[in-house]
């Protein structure tokens, strides 16, 4: 087993279309309204007359990208007194919403963060820091909400990482997974371009630090695999959202207002747009 490396430190508070979500199986807890993703998008980007093009343009054209709609979810879940644990967080809970991040840091009782990258130590809202993959994280501490975002298509031992999550849970914790969709053309390029360029092409898109670039390996990252494998551990899926990501030309205005109109274009033909990621939450029974 891995050493584990266990910091913590005083928490300092300072005081798309809901309609379009396909497949889901959720019971009336576990929903996401309208007025959940607006709340989340204005938390995010204030006011619409003085932020920037991207959002302006987003709201135009009616459109939540996948990170609203799982920062929203999270935001539904964690509730006042909650034990949280997020895997893989990195620097940033929520790396586009860190006003959310701060809310629901001071929400919940306790906030665990667990990664094994060195970046954790940047971490401004974590209660406590595991710097320790998921796949050997073991604590005698139930936790009511885990999260996993964009963590899933890095996890090469899928069986050994749900045991973690089960022996972090109780019945009727939630675990929410945020990842990128196998079969989408982005992900199906990552698998096929060397690791050594996926920085680069990540920086031209999305101006990222190559310390956020890792290996992919894409096991738990179609609803069968992910059901499967929640499944087998003892979880039943509560619900579950493929969600169209329009970001791929973020950075580039016209580019930006191209994509949207086609993302608009396919809906109105009742076609899905290929660009997606996957949310999922699934309960401990």
């Amino acid at each position: 087993m891995s050493p584990v490396s266990i910091t913590s430190k005083p928490h300092v508070c300072n005081a798309g279309n809901a309609a379009r979500l396909t497949d889901r199986l959720a019971p009336a807890e576990i929903t996401l309204t309208r007025a959940d993703l607006e709340r989340t998008f204005r938390l995010k980007h204030g006011n619409l007359v003085r932020t920037g093009w991207a959002p302006r343009m987003q709201w135009a054209f009616d459109y939540f990208n996948p990170d609203d709609y799982y920062e929203a979810l999270v935001a539904k879940l964690v509730q006042p007194g909650m034990r949280w644990l997020d895997v893989g967080c990195g620097r940033m809970i929520f790396p586009s919403n860190p006003r959310l991040a701060q809310i629901l840091a001071c929400r919940c009782s306790l906030l665990v963060g667990v990664d094994p990258s060195d970046t954790l130590d940047e971490n401004r809202y974590v209660h406590r820091k595991v710097k320790q993959p998921i796949e050997d994280f073991n604590t005698e501490e139930s936790f009511d909400v885990v999260t996993l975002r964009m963590v899933a298509e890095h996890i090469a031992e899928p069986h050994k990482a749900l045991a973690s999550l089960v022996r972090s849970t109780r019945p009727g914790s939630r675990v929410v997974v945020y990842t990128v969709n196998k079969w989408a053309p982005v992900s199906t390029a990552a698998r096929l371009i060397p690791f050594r360029f996926h920085h680069r092409l990540k920086s031209l898109m999305w101006k990222v630090e190559k310390r956020d670039t890792f290996p992919v390996v894409y096991r738990m990252n179609t609803r069968r695999c992910l059901s499967e494998v929640f499944r087998v551990a003892g979880f039943q899926e509560r619900y579950f959202a493929r969600l169209d990501d329009c970001r791929a030309s973020g950075r580039f205005r016209r580019l930006r207002y191209v994509e949207l109109c086609f993302r608009l274009l396919l809906r109105r033909c009742g076609l899905c747009y290929p660009e997606s990621c996957l949310l999922a939450v699934y309960e401990r029974r």
